[in-house]
């Protein structure tokens, strides 16, 4: 369902480049090279004015401790990249939602479930899937929909995924990787499901505490998101009060202090949990940074070793 609306919006882009040439030959740009490039560089700064709104939006009304500052390189940098990163997955991985396949999958790592975030598909996490692959680390991914379901209502997708997962490793648990929404749905699963499946759940970016800008969005699961009153949405207060230290301490939440998306961007952190804070990156960024992704390696990798040698110790 992501996929066809991308597809179609992808499309909208790609006229309106011809679209704005045309415009810009009416008003006297007559090098028709000229025009094309200047209509393609219109959709781009669309897309980066999104980007920045973002951005602006997070700082606005984010409220709490403020990001540490950056100087105007480290600012150009976490811009850019951020914008390079929506391109990619919104105009390129989203389009054709397909995972890597391990050429010789390992037999010592545990299976690793990735779960995406609002209003995206299992294409999202091609960066991670072309390392874990080449890891021989066996994954699969759940699209989470219809995609103004109520966060509660995709657990049993969760559920499913983990099933098959699991038959087809060979396994008795699996690493979680969840970005943004798709950490609430992990939690939400271990609500309903318990921990006996889950080794370990690794979270990007996710708004552990709401999101201001999800007041801005529509869905259920917007809602279930949302700081009505700069305070966690009523779905979220529950969801905190019925975890116990044990489940909290199956979590790392990886997240950036300045996400142009979780504001405030402190609500990422989950106490309980280890937490990892990053500065200079943004929250689609975050599922596809070196650094990022060296330390969600480096987690399944030690989690499946001390399952290794507690199975063989047992």
């Amino acid at each position: 369902m992501i996929a066809r609306a991308l597809r179609w919006l992808m499309l909208l882009q790609v006229l309106a480049v011809p679209g704005l040439a045309w415009l810009l030959w009416q008003a006297g740009v007559r090098q028709a090279g000229v025009a094309l490039l200047l209509g393609m560089l219109g959709v781009l700064l669309l897309r980066a004015l999104i980007v920045a709104r973002n951005f602006w939006h997070s700082r606005r009304i984010a409220g709490g401790a403020a990001p540490p500052r950056l100087g105007a390189g480290a600012a150009a940098r976490l811009f850019v990249g951020e914008l390079g990163a929506n391109l990619r997955t919104s105009s390129w991985g989203m389009l054709r939602p397909r995972l890597s396949v391990p050429a010789a999958p390992g037999r010592n790592s545990l299976p690793v479930l990735l779960i995406h975030g609002y209003v995206c598909n299992r294409g999202f996490w091609a960066p991670l899937s072309a390392q874990l692959a080449q890891a021989g680390v066996v994954h699969g991914a759940v699209d989470l929909e219809p995609v103004n379901a109520g966060i509660d209502d995709v657990v049993p997708l969760v559920a499913q995924a983990i099933g098959e997962l699991l038959a087809q490793a060979g396994a008795g648990q699996v690493v979680i990787v969840a970005h943004s929404m798709g950490g609430l749905v992990a939690r939400a699963y271990l609500r309903r499901h318990g921990g006996a499946q889950v080794a370990r759940v690794i979270t990007l970016g996710t708004p552990h505490h709401g999101t201001a800008l999800a007041n801005l969005a529509v869905g259920s699961n917007a809602r279930q998101m949302s700081r009505p009153g700069g305070r966690p949405n009523v779905w979220l207060a529950q969801l905190d009060a019925d975890e116990s230290p044990r489940t909290r301490a199956l979590f790392t939440s990886i997240y950036s202090q300045h996400d142009n998306i979780v504001a405030p961007q402190d609500s990422a952190r989950l106490p309980g949990a280890r937490n990892s804070a990053y500065a200079g990156l943004g929250h689609v960024a975050l599922a596809s940074d070196p650094r990022v992704l060296r330390q969600v390696l480096s987690e399944i990798t030690i989690v499946s070793e001390v399952g290794a040698a507690a199975f063989a110790h047992y």
